[in-house]
């Protein structure tokens, strides 16, 4: 390196966070885009189901195309189709479809100090904000790994998903009940698997548990979607009765 480059990588050092732009060691971007791809492939090949269940309920092959592409949040969608399908009114749909899309928008408070992107940037990151690649994002320590996790996940996972829809929708009834097919199983435990490492922490195990008893409690007698944002309050619950501290204790160990 010469003395010119070293000069202005120290600038961007103490610039501060412009080192989360600095390339990654090969083998941690090879496993960060190995877990990411996997991730992208079991959640994305989900899709199918959404693509089968928009054409039953009423919508055509376009319609739920651009729900994927646009919308892009799994449990919104398929809370939209599923009111239009029992045939609930249009602003049901969309009213329930919001509340659900009321988590991403959680996440962001997250990922937005992993990623620290500016302009256009930013509209492109809100959109592939979602469990999955938030999940990645916060699994890693690395914050250069957790932001390349984020957008690797989220492509991935977009990809997936809409060409999955569009097989769907375009076959249809022809595949029976896609939970046939464990698709369902698949992005679950692929999900559980991402997250099980970061469940070191008694807060992170507690939340954990309260999370999957409010869900249990909950599915059975509350419309599809809403267990989610429960859980999501308490987790914030939860962060927020600690007192940030495991946060304090990272930002000291990286220092």
């Amino acid at each position: 390196m010469t003395s010119g480059a070293a000069d202005a990588e120290g600038e961007q050092a103490a610039a501060g966070g412009h080192t989360a732009y600095a390339p990654l060691e090969h083998h941690t971007r090879r496993a960060v885009v190995r877990q990411s791809l996997s991730i992208g492939l079991a959640t994305g090949a989900y899709g199918i189901s959404f693509g089968a269940l928009g054409v039953a309920s009423g919508l055509s092959i376009l319609q739920t195309m651009a729900l994927s592409v646009l919308l892009f949040s799994g449990g919104s969608q398929f809370a939209l189709v599923g009111i239009l399908g029992a045939g609930g009114t249009g602003s049901a749909a969309v009213a329930t479809s919001t509340l659900l899309g009321v988590r991403n928008g959680l996440y962001a408070l997250q990922t937005s100090r992993i990623l620290d992107v500016r302009g256009l940037r930013r509209l492109w990151a809100a959109h592939l904000t979602i469990d999955e690649s938030t999940a990645v994002a916060v699994g890693r320590e690395d914050r250069r790994a957790g932001r390349l996790g984020f957008f690797v996940t989220g492509v991935a996972v977009f990809v997936c998903w809409n060409l999955m829809t569009l097989l769907g929708a375009v076959v249809g009834n022809a595949l029976g009940d896609p939970q046939r097919w464990g698709l369902d199983a698949a992005a679950a435990a692929a999900f559980t698997a991402l997250l099980w490492p970061r469940l070191r922490s008694r807060d992170a195990a507690a939340t954990m548990v309260l999370a999957v008893a409010i869900a249990l409690l909950t599915s059975p007698v509350l419309p599809v979607g809403v267990p989610v944002i429960l859980t999501v309050v308490a987790a914030v619950v939860v962060g927020l009765s600690g007192g940030g501290r495991h946060e304090r204790r990272a930002e000291v160990d990286e220092s």
